[in-house]
């Protein structure tokens, strides 16, 4: 019983092209290997463009929910920005109020002018 040859994958990995066609050639097992190799390639370059396309919906997708983000958040920012009752409200708890501030106020919370 004839031993099966094991060096196609060592060829195949570690030396050049032309040391591997020339093994190819007198050894049987290892052109088995390679039949297989190359039916392995091929279903990969068939099914290459589909991944190519889902993986570009995904790069879009992701580039839109980062805007998606930047607009919220700027346009948040911008609210709350200047919406001075809501910044107090959110550092503070409660809104300040003028007599908070230590201004002189009245009875009515006015600012008092004397």
């Amino acid at each position: 019983m004839k031993e099966k040859c094991k060096k196609y994958e060592a060829l195949f990995t570690f030396a050049d092209q032309r040391t591997l066609n020339e093994h190819l050639q007198i050894c049987e097992d290892c052109r088995a290997e390679q039949e297989k190799m190359d039916k392995v390639s091929e279903l990969i370059s068939e099914v290459k463009p589909f991944y190519k396309k889902k993986n570009k919906a995904n790069n879009q997708l992701k580039v839109a929910c980062i805007l998606f983000a930047l607009v919220i958040g700027g346009a948040s920012i911008g609210v709350v920005g200047n919406n001075q009752d809501m910044m107090d409200y959110i550092k503070y708890g409660d809104t300040l109020s003028a007599e908070d501030y230590g201004f002189p106020v009245d009875s009515y919370g006015f600012l008092l002018v004397e």
